[in-house]
């Protein structure tokens, strides 16, 4: 899809381009009849231009007790295959030390076969993501403005939950950490730099989206190529075989993985197979600046150095005429657009570098059989050093080294993906409900979120733990798996209570995200009640 982005349905003038946006005319639908439904509300006021000829009364769609949202078009859908998009974001977010540590891991401990547990967990990721595009696309808002219509409360929750989990810098000191053992700069100088250099980058961006959009794309192509190349070198058929056989061992779950050491491990990896926490809510951002359907309606977010060219932010979101067959045959259009993003982009190239890892994992123990002993002693770092060290015995130490770069790769990604998502999603629930919030604008509010989490993460790197206070750390880790339940449960709320019936999600995908839910909660909460500890 072209990184453009559409122009934005509002009348306002942008400010400060000296450019006036162009009018996108209003539809007229057809009076909503169908029970549990809000009928589009008729204003006073028309939409219009001066000197055009007259328009038709503008009709709004009223979804909970916020502002209604005006009728306007339904951009044409690109073409379904792509390359580009805002799937880069969750794949920069979901590959991290889930897929390339956590799962490698479990399978030098108990196997390939646990790997069908990460085959359910990153399935109900991908479902996650088409029913979160379901509301951003539809009327151009987060999901977190669409928690705000079903009760604002739900909508705090998330905003205090990502202060809370999200201001630490782990992702980044982890890359650090691999990148001081290539080159022995401290990793805490690296890290700070990293964050300057991201906040740097970001500040002088013009627009944010489509910068970040290109940097991800690079990142991710070099890291899906540099670990399959990685896996075909060190790795044999057997391990190729066996990793993609595990895959579908279901229900196989050995008896060391019942117990307080193993369960709560299994539990975080499942809640980490692909994005976890809020990263699947920050999607629906990252779609809205990608002009995805109704988000063709909402200008970008500009960086700092540009703010004075911000257009005008509208308070809230679109929607179109679910009535007519044309408007309905674009959305069709815009879900098969979703959905290859979906099931191709993000749930095939996650399963690809976790194949290529986990084959990397089994040569690790097989050039050093003391390896899954050292990981039940509580080694956590023993399985990295056995694939780097399984790497460089297959070539020479400069292919360790590379190994490790790779790490470092990973760190970086999801420092660039988090640094701009947490952002981005905090200055959007402050913009809409913080009141006074836009006199000062959505760009700068941004900066500011941004440069505070910078300013926070040098801290913590310099004078106090990297990782923050151990018991801290728990209730941390158990707020990132109970957003990912709780955004499930806001999920059914958001799509089935706000958008008009036509584009409600259908039985079966309401029953997998009610799964999801269960499933998130329930083994969150079992951990926690038979063993006292959370995901690890």
């Amino acid at each position: 899809m072209d990184s453009s982005h559409p122009e934005s349905g509002d009348t306002a003038a942008s400010t400060g381009s000296g450019t006036e946006r162009p009018h996108i005319p209003a539809q007229r639908p057809a009076p909503s009849t169908e029970a549990g439904t809000n009928p589009p509300s008729t204003p006073t006021d028309t939409a219009g231009t001066a000197g055009s000829a007259p328009e038709e009364e503008e009709r709004f769609w009223k979804a909970g007790r916020l502002e209604q949202m005006p009728i306007r078009r339904l951009p044409k859908a690109p073409p379904s295959i792509h390359i580009l998009g805002p799937t880069v974001f969750l794949v920069a977010l979901g590959v991290g030390m889930g897929e390339s540590y956590m799962w490698p891991r479990l399978v030098l401990v108990f196997g390939p076969e646990i790997r069908w547990l990460f085959l359910v967990g990153v399935t109900l990721q991908a479902v996650v993501m088409l029913e979160m595009s379901r509301y951003a696309m539809a009327t151009g808002e987060s999901i977190f403005y669409g928690a705000a219509r079903v009760f604002k409360p739900l909508m705090w929750f998330f905003f205090a939950t990502a202060i809370l989990v999200y201001i630490w810098p782990g992702h980044l000191s982890a890359g650090a950490s691999a990148f001081e053992r290539v080159t022995g700069i401290p990793w805490q100088l690296t890290a700070v730099t990293g964050m300057l250099l991201v906040g740097v980058v970001f500040t002088f961006a013009k627009v944010i989206y489509n910068l970040l959009e290109n940097l991800l794309s690079i990142c991710i192509g070099l890291l899906v190529v540099g670990s399959a190349v990685i896996a075909a070198i060190v790795g044999n058929l057997s391990d190729l075989t066996s990793t993609l056989t595990g895959m579908f061992a279901f229900g196989y779950f050995p008896a060391e993985a019942s117990t307080a050491l193993w369960f709560p491990v299994i539990v975080g990896s499942i809640a980490f197979a692909g994005p976890s926490g809020m990263q699947q809510m920050w999607y629906t951002l990252h779609l809205r600046d990608k002009g995805a359907g109704m988000g063709a309606h909402i200008p970008q977010i500009r960086g700092l150095r540009h703010a004075g060219e911000q257009e005008t932010m509208p308070s809230r979101g679109f929607m179109f005429d679910t009535s007519d067959p044309e408007e309905m045959e674009k959305w069709k259009g815009w879900r098969r657009w979703v959905s290859f993003d979906a099931l191709v982009l993000f749930w095939g190239i996650t399963m690809l570098v976790t194949i290529s890892f986990t084959v990397l994992a089994q040569s690790a123990a097989r050039f050093d059989p003391n390896v899954t002993e050292l990981l039940r002693g509580g080694d956590r770092n023993a399985a990295l050093d056995a694939m780097a060290a399984s790497f460089s015995a297959a070539g020479s130490p400069v292919l360790g080294t590379v190994f490790f770069c790779f790490i470092a790769l990973i760190g970086l990604n999801a420092t660039l993906g988090l640094f701009d998502s947490f952002s981005r999603g905090q200055a959007d629930m402050t913009f809409n409900f913080v009141p006074g919030a836009k006199k000062i604008g959505m760009s700068k509010l941004y900066a500011i979120f941004l440069w505070g989490l910078i300013a926070f993460g040098i801290c913590i790197l310099l004078f106090g733990p990297a990782d923050g206070p151990a018991a801290i750390l728990d209730v941390l880790a158990f707020l990132s798996a109970f957003a990912m339940g709780a955004y499930c449960v806001v999920l059914l709320l958001v799509n089935n209570i706000t958008l008009p019936k036509p584009i409600r999600p259908g039985i079966f995908s309401n029953a997998i995200i009610a799964f999801a839910a269960v499933f998130y909660l329930g083994a969150l909460f079992y951990s926690l009640f038979a063993f006292g500890v959370v995901i690890d």
